[in-house]
């Protein structure tokens, strides 16, 4: 394919394995709060998830200390959110898969979160400069496809993301403009209600460092056959 190619990465659970960075929130909060004190933030994180359409970390907590305006520790959870080390939670081959791809054209993160959290994670992790700051984050980043397109011009899209829901409502609405990739990292990729529930990805693989294999000289690229299809 002699084209351009824009290459569209989602962050959590496809380069970056956010259900760990939970789990070590999850151990902080109990730590820092109390077994109680956690499962209450962990109720309003839901509660404002389903309100907004996406996760909010930090507004979870601003949340929790308006029912608690007086618990200090809350001080601490915000250090531990702001500073902690996203680079160490990159999937192995994350970076250089990004290098990969731009012998065929642009990497871009497409992600969706809030406008504080999920930047400084992108920036902290090392991602950032990976993609020579071009990152979008959107509220439900399917729904943003035009001005995806209108920011990066490109003749075919790639997208590669753990979430079927998402690649699904992308291929919808982009056809063969698009070629979506889905990484089976994380529980959303592994819920067997989930995948029951969309149609396969263009193509499939069980890690993101597998996405070293492809040559997307041609598109669909050419691949060894160790590489897993769905």
């Amino acid at each position: 394919m002699s084209g351009k190619i824009a290459f569209l990465f989602d962050v959590d659970n496809t380069l970056l394995d956010n259900d760990r960075v939970i789990v070590d929130l999850r151990r902080y909060l109990e730590s820092e709060v109390g077994v109680g004190g956690a499962r209450l933030y962990w109720e309003i994180f839901e509660r404002l998830r389903d309100e907004l359409g996406y996760a909010d970390y930090l507004g979870s907590l601003q949340r929790y200390r308006r029912e608690n305006p007086h618990d200090s520790r809350l001080l601490a959870v915000s250090r531990f959110l702001i500073d902690y080390p996203f680079a160490n939670r990159l999937y192995p081959d994350s970076l250089d898969v990004i290098e990969h791809v731009k012998r065929w054209g642009t990497a871009t993160i497409l992600s969706d979160g809030d406008v504080v959290f999920q930047p400084r994670k992108v920036e902290r992790s090392g991602l950032f400069d990976a993609v020579n700051g071009q990152v979008l984050i959107y509220v439900h980043k399917e729904d943003e496809l035009d001005e995806v397109a209108e920011r990066f011009r490109a003749d075919h899209y790639v997208m590669v993301d753990d979430k079927l829901r998402i690649l699904s409502a992308i291929k919808r609405i982009w056809g063969e403009r698009v070629t979506t990739v889905f990484v089976r990292q994380g529980h959303y990729a592994k819920d067997p209600r989930i995948l029951a529930a969309y149609p396969a990805a263009d193509l499939s693989m069980e890690r993101i460092g597998d996405l070293l294999e492809f040559d997307w000289s041609a598109v669909p690229p050419r691949v060894e056959s160790r590489v897993e299809r769905p």
